[in-house]
């Protein structure tokens, strides 16, 4: 079943790219894989998926040492610093770098620490994390400061029943990584759009989507958000 739902999902996160101009190979789907179980991950990694995400740490050390070695594990969730030693030495890449103090801990260990994304409140939503659009620069130069790789931005716009409401927040996702990459050229990719609106993330440059339900069903749709 993961095999044909991920055949769909890279078949319209492709027709998107091409809609907008772009090569969809510079498009990395992420499945988000948080209820299904290890038998619905691997048959995804059977069926040629590599990008997977969590958003619990425990979740992703033991989902970890189960799957194949060549997995890019990706953390999605708010994680708490004391969290950190546990998740660090397994994750390709943090998504969700929405606090000074956080990034501070990132640094801290043995080897480089993974690249992270910035988390951008983009709707200013109290409920959620994120820093305010106008504080991404303070966050990225913060984490830069103490010697993290900033790859890009990540956000979870409000949630709309119309998957083209979501547009206005995608496109000033790409404003704002633009201006970034203008003083930080490494500050290129934007993690955004989930099941419900993915093909608009894309067709407004997101690089990397974050996808659960669609690929796992409806068990898996808590933790896209």
């Amino acid at each position: 079943m993961a095999e044909l739902h991920l055949k769909e999902i890279r078949g319209r996160v492709a027709d998107a790219a091409r809609r907008s101009g772009r090569d969809p190979a510079a498009v990395v789907l992420v499945a988000v894989s948080k209820t299904a179980d290890v038998d619905g991950l691997q048959a995804a990694y059977d069926a040629g998926q590599r990008d997977f995400g969590e958003n619990r740490a425990a979740d992703l050390v033991e989902r970890a040492r189960l799957m194949p070695g060549d997995v890019h594990w990706h953390f999605v969730g708010r994680l708490q610093g004391n969290k950190v030693r546990r998740v660090r030495p397994v994750t390709h890449l943090l998504h969700s770098l929405d606090r000074e103090d956080l990034a501070r801990y990132w640094a801290k260990g043995r080897g480089l620490p993974p690249p992270v994304l910035v988390q951008i409140n983009v709707g200013r939503e109290p409920q959620k994390a994120g820093v305010l659009p106008e504080s991404a620069a303070d966050l990225v130069e913060a984490a830069l400061g103490v010697g993290l790789d900033v790859r890009g931005l990540m956000t979870m716009p409000p949630m709309v029943e119309d998957p083209e409401d979501a547009r206005p927040w995608f496109r000033e996702m790409a404003r704002l990584r633009d201006r970034l990459a203008e003083r930080w050229p490494r500050v290129r990719e934007l993690s955004m759009g989930m099941t419900d609106d993915f093909e608009v993330a894309v067709e407004e440059g997101a690089t990397i989507l974050r996808v659960g339900r669609a690929i796992f069903g409806s068990t898996a749709a808590e933790q896209e958000r």
